[in-house]
């Protein structure tokens, strides 16, 4: 990796491995106090708005980054469309959630789906938007902090919280998840503000752009839906106990992909400039950093499978056969490798509208194959159906991506033979 992109992901590395270490320290918090039943009950409702997530800012995130990796001068206009999109849409996904509340698993009140839904899809999402702000002006530095400022503030309010309250209620945990991502969007916007130009809105622009934004969504969506459904399906399926065990295991999977989210992040602009001259530059660009991926996860998978009996120790004897959840999901950082950097080939050679395709009938897969499954066998059945799923990704978009790339070559052979 040249100098420049090698110091790009090592500062989202060291950032986003921080950002999780904290989150781990406050995971462990949260699990410990509430047990698998409640922490189940949490798990679901924040699942619930990762679905939904991806829709807040209706693809305005990436489109910064897009821009601005094209032309500079866009950033101004890029930012205040995100700014103004990202707080609307935010606004009516909290409303979303509660209108569709009675169909959300009992265990889940309206007062914790309330708080969850305003921290996530509202501030969490304006923070995010801060982050790709830096991020598409390739100040990855102060993204990393941005992402330490997520986790801190987290582990502090919830620290406080014990301290204060020593048995706190789902209620409580919700509240203080609530604080915390207010203030970190409150000192990240405000950073934001000093340190980059000031937004401005573009309407035209907004309007000219907004039909490929949403297609950034709808992808997004949907692989929230193959990553996070699961447990909300497992809770009105199954159990929440079974949710609580599940969702803990598959954290350790999410903090296993730091490196990989990292390099991505990092290589998003220089995707954007190869995938301008097609896709076989996208992908030429992307080639070296998978194989440096599936050497990584191959080391993770093994590791975690080694180490999975320390997590009942870590969590609480609860949290016995998170073991074994942990060695069934060991897999998907290999499975992640390969489809997240065919993904972003894909989108960085405009080829975002596949992708979404692609990833929504995954999604759909994913949810009658868990409709099916989890009744059957529990979360080893959601454990199974997101190896399925991660693995039909992969292969779908290898041959998404072959065909392009077989359509372009023939295109400039043709046109080559007319001149």
């Amino acid at each position: 990796m040249r100098g420049g992109f090698a110091k790009n992901v090592l500062w989202l590395l060291s950032g986003n491995g921080l950002k999780f270490a904290l989150q781990a320290a406050y995971f462990t918090l949260i699990a410990r106090s509430l047990g698998p039943d409640k922490y189940g009950a949490f798990l679901a409702g924040v699942a619930i708005t990762a679905v939904l997530s991806p829709f807040v800012g209706l693809g305005t995130s990436n489109l910064i980054v897009r821009n601005v990796a094209r032309d500079p001068d866009l950033f101004r206009e890029s930012w205040g469309n995100g700014l103004l999109v990202t707080f609307t849409t935010g606004v009516l996904g909290v409303g979303l959630v509660l209108a569709v509340r009675h169909w959300i698993p009992s265990g889940i009140g309206s007062t914790v789906l309330l708080l969850i839904a305003v921290a996530d899809l509202v501030f969490g999402r304006i923070t995010d938007l801060c982050g790709f702000a830096f991020g598409a002006l390739e100040r990855f530095g102060t993204t990393a902090h941005i992402n330490v400022w997520i986790s801190l503030s987290r582990v502090v309010g919830l620290s406080a919280l014990v301290a204060i309250v020593p048995h706190p209620t789902v209620e409580a945990w919700a509240a203080a998840y609530l604080a915390t991502a207010v203030a970190t969007t409150f000192g990240s916007i405000s950073w934001a503000f000093w340190t980059l130009s000031l937004p401005m809105i573009g309407l035209r622009r907004l309007f000219h752009e907004l039909g490929e934004g949403i297609y950034f969504s709808i992808g997004l969506s949907a692989q929230s839906v193959y990553n996070d459904i699961d447990k909300t399906m497992l809770a009105q399926l199954g159990s929440l106990q079974a949710t609580g065990i599940y969702g803990a295991a598959y954290r350790v999977i999410d903090v296993s992909t730091v490196p990989l989210r990292s390099i991505l992040s990092a290589a998003n602009p220089g995707s954007f400039r190869a995938g301008s001259r097609g896709i076989a530059e996208s992908l030429a660009f992307m080639r070296p950093l998978m194989h440096k991926a599936l050497m990584y996860s191959a080391c993770a998978a093994a590791g975690m499978i080694v180490c999975a009996p320390i997590l009942p120790h870590v969590l609480g004897p609860a949290y016995q056969e998170t073991a074994t959840a942990l060695r069934w999901l060991a897999v998907l950082p290999v499975l992640r490798s390969v489809h997240l950097f065919l993904a972003d080939a894909l989108t960085g050679a405009g080829h975002q509208r596949m992708r979404s395709i692609v990833q929504v009938f995954i999604a759909l897969v994913n949810i009658l194959i868990n409709i099916w499954i989890i009744p059957l066998y529990s979360w080893r059945g959601a454990a199974w159906s997101s190896i399925a799923c991660d693995a039909l990704l992969g292969v779908v978009l290898g041959t998404a991506a072959f065909q392009l790339t077989k359509a372009e070559r023939m295109t400039i052979e043709i046109t080559q033979e007319a001149v």
